[in-house]
């Protein structure tokens, strides 16, 4: 178990790092949950994962004790995703002919890596409804409902305003709603 209280002004420098690295990386798997969510794929959300920490511990000082280091994370993650995605866009497009052989030699029905993990996690039903959700939708319902994250502190990691961030939980679990309402038979009655 990580320590969450914050080191004192006594404590040495060294061992002030420590106790910030070890928090720190007590979060490695949600991390990592969150990043392959954004990438779909296990090797980009491994390198998003890193470059997240290299951030935090390159800027540990710009964090303020007392405050959720689990929500400046996962800020930091979503800006280095949203980053990517912005200088992929001025990337040239190029295929990898063998990635794309490989790919149509996969059976159709062959799992992602994000199903793999969450085959272990989720009913079936309850993941196949949060999968189906728009992305958006699919993101602020998973980082309040799963990961406990406030609305401020997700205003701040996906980098929208708090309106919206209440307005996309609440059309995302309405939705989830009425999918799971759907597949069991059930008739939604959402007002």
């Amino acid at each position: 178990m990580f320590r969450r209280s914050r080191p004192s002004a006594s404590t040495p420098p060294a061992a002030a790092a420590r106790g910030f690295e070890d928090e720190a990386l007590s979060y490695l798997d949600r991390l990592y949950g969150a990043a392959l969510r954004l990438t779909g794929n296990a090797a980009d959300a491994e390198d998003l994962v890193q470059d997240t920490y290299v951030k935090a511990f390159r800027f540990a000082s710009r964090f303020e004790p007392g405050t959720n280091l689990r929500a400046w994370l996962f800020t930091i993650l979503h800006n280095t995703a949203r980053n990517r995605r912005r200088d992929a866009a001025h990337d040239p497009a190029t295929a990898d002919s063998e990635a794309v052989e490989r790919a149509a030699d996969r059976p159709a029905d062959a799992a992602t890596p994000e199903q793999l993990l969450m085959r272990g996690v989720m009913d079936a039903d309850l993941k196949a409804a949060l999968d189906s959700l728009p992305a958006a939708f699919r993101e602020a319902v998973w980082l309040r409902d799963v990961e406990e994250l406030s609305y401020a502190e997700i205003a701040r990691a996906v980098d929208v305003p708090i309106g919206t961030v209440m307005s996309r939980i609440s059309r995302g679990r309405r939705l989830l709603h009425e999918r799971l309402t759907t597949r069991t038979g059930q008739h939604a009655h959402v007002h």
